[in-house]
């Protein structure tokens, strides 16, 4: 920060008299012996600090650096909360950081007027920080939750309090460092450039620690919640500390009394949201998935919840907040995945990838001449759920049971990069939609070119392409890379999907009762392969040739040519 940042002189009209050339050393040091005369008039009074001034500067720097921390870790969570509520990772990461660095920039133009009284100023914008950033995922969860099923101007309710939120905590945050500069001139003059670099360090040192913690400890130990209301509370307790403790003596008897009292307010009111947030949690869960709630779960992957199940109630599996499988509708999908490409041809070796839950591997089993099913499945959890929960093993068959069934807990991608060129009859691809941003990389030309090199010469790939009606482009656009890939493709579709809630990434509910409602399949291979279904295989309940062959027609009248093929370097589903 150059020299007389936060006084009248370097300020504009208003700001006070310019000062003249400073006559002096350059280092800015005031010795012991010198009035202090120009310390005063560049950085207002000189701090009495209870500490030598060396010892003052480090604590001013150590606060830094937990202020750092501490705002790295609201806007983490933020991009974290924002993608698991609403999708797409990369808008709302682009949101969050865009709206926080802005409001950053303003809040260090606000902090100009507070630089008289820095050290007041300092402790009221940690307070309201710590506040607001603790506070911020209960906020948005709550909007979420007992809101997002409202329809009309509600329903982009949680997106526009994201945009608040970050605007509210970028303001403070970029307060900081004026203030924090102002404090350090005051223990000790140095020259700008020396103590921006020092504070500087401490701060992005900060934010690495914070960064780091958020995902490797705050996240999985603490979970979003109570990890940032923690955090809200280690903020409040730096900025009040430095300020009582440091520079108390420059603070009337009043002002001391009141950071004490608003710090210690700020300090009950996230104590409180910390132990009741258990109880929040559940309420909020409850109002996203009903009354019905049977398990609850968060993996090292994912959150897992089960709804219904015994006592006739419907049985329902989240993921991440999306209805990944509806006990209404599921065979629907799956006897369509898996069927046709089993029937058009060899299926002695079968490739699932995903599909822990079962009911795909369900439907292969049923296929007498599969010698070997090979799952690979990313989270361990739903495998676990799907192998020991009674209503989900009933609902699978209990295909954990089937000694042809293997199961290799691993990400998709890098697991086909080192499995054997030219294994499997089939590959099925029963993964999350393609608009979900971490999924985005297994619907790409290099993940189906990685798929190709595992098939036999005449073997198949089945894809599950996302909702075809509500989203037509995704759908042709994963054709394409499917094609690009090198593979020759049959589009068809099956109707059914449980319209409750939204296809895609979004997780909020629609409550649309004209919401499209179906499953876009891709069936391909080196040769076209023959959409029908087995004369000698088993029969399904819910598909039939007829039925087949019109979700074929249904589908081609809606292709989209000449669209790009997604890669990795260059994905095409955003939403």
């Amino acid at each position: 920060m150059p020299d007389g940042a936060c006084d009248g002189t370097r300020g504009g009209p208003g700001d006070g008299p310019r000062e003249g050339p400073r006559e002096g050393p350059r280092d800015g040091a005031t010795g012991p012996g010198e009035s202090g005369t120009s310390s005063e008039a560049v950085c207002g009074p000189a701090a009495r600090l209870p500490v030598r001034p060396a010892t003052g500067r480090f604590l001013v720097l150590a606060c830094v650096f937990v202020c750092a921390a501490c705002g790295l870790v609201y806007e983490l969570e933020l991009v974290a909360l924002a993608s698991y509520l609403m999708g797409d990772t990369v808008t709302q990461a682009s949101v969050v950081l865009s709206v926080m660095v802005f409001a950053m920039g303003i809040g260090a133009l606000a902090a100009k007027r507070l630089c008289r009284q820095a050290a007041v100023g300092f402790a009221t914008v940690e307070a309201v920080l710590a506040l607001v950033g603790g506070t911020s995922a209960m906020a948005l969860y709550a909007v979420f939750a007992w809101t997002g099923d409202w329809g009309g101007p509600w329903a982009d309710g949680p997106r526009w309090l994201l945009v608040a939120f970050s605007l509210a905590i970028g303001l403070p945050i970029g307060a900081e460092v004026p203030l924090l500069m102002e404090l350090m001139q005051r223990i000790r003059r140095q020259d700008a450039g020396g103590a921006v670099a020092e504070l500087f360090a401490a701060d992005y040192v900060g934010a690495l620690v914070g960064g780091l913690a958020f995902p490797f400890f705050l996240l999985p130990f603490l979970g979003q919640l109570t990890a940032v209301l923690a955090t809200g509370a280690v903020n409040v307790v730096a900025g009040g500390a430095l300020v009582l403790g440091l520079f108390h003596r420059d603070l009337t008897r009043r002002a001391r009394w009141t950071l004490l009292i608003v710090d210690l307010t700020v300090l009950a009111l996230l104590a409180a949201a910390t132990v009741l947030v258990d109880d929040f949690e559940q309420a909020a869960r409850q109002a996203v998935f009903g009354g019905h709630v049977r398990v609850a779960l968060q993996t090292d992957v994912q959150e897992l919840v089960l709804t219904g199940g015994p006592c006739g109630r419907p049985f329902d599996l989240f993921v991440d907040g999306r209805l990944r499988i509806s006990g209404e509708d599921e065979r629907r999908y799956h006897e369509a995945l898996v069927h046709p490409a089993l029937a058009a041809g060899p299926h002695a070796r079968v490739l699932v990838l995903g599909g822990g839950d079962g009911m795909a591997a369900r439907e292969v089993l049923r296929h007498p001449g599969v010698r070997r099913l090979d799952i690979v499945e990313l989270d361990p959890g739903v495998v676990r759920l799907a192998s020991h929960d009674p209503a989900l093993s009933r609902l699978n068959d209990h295909v954990y049971d089937d000694p042809r069934l293997h199961v290799t807990t691993a990400d998709a991608f890098k697991w086909l990069r080192s499995a054997p060129a030219g294994t499997y009859d089939v590959v099925i691809s029963d993964l999350p939609d393609p608009g979900i941003t971490a999924s985005a990389r297994l619907y790409t030309q290099e993940f189906y070119g990685l798929a190709r090199r595992s098939l036999t010469g005449s073997g198949r790939l089945v894809v599950h392409a996302g909702p075809l009606s509500a989203q037509p482009k995704v759908f042709w656009t994963v054709e394409a890379t499917v094609r690009a890939a090198g593979l020759r493709t049959v589009p068809y579709l099956v109707s059914g999907r449980d319209a409750r809630f939204t296809a895609g990434p979004d997780r909020a509910a629609t409550g649309d009762a004209d919401a499209h409602d179906d499953w876009g399949l891709l069936l391909a291979g080196r040769d076209r392969p023959l959409l029908r279904l087995g004369p000698h295989g088993p029969r399904p309940r819910t598909l039939t040739p007829r039925s087949l062959r019109a979700a074929a027609r249904a589908a081609s009248r809606t292709r989209l040519p000449d669209l790009p093929p997604s890669t990795l370097t260059h994905p095409r589903y955003a939403q």
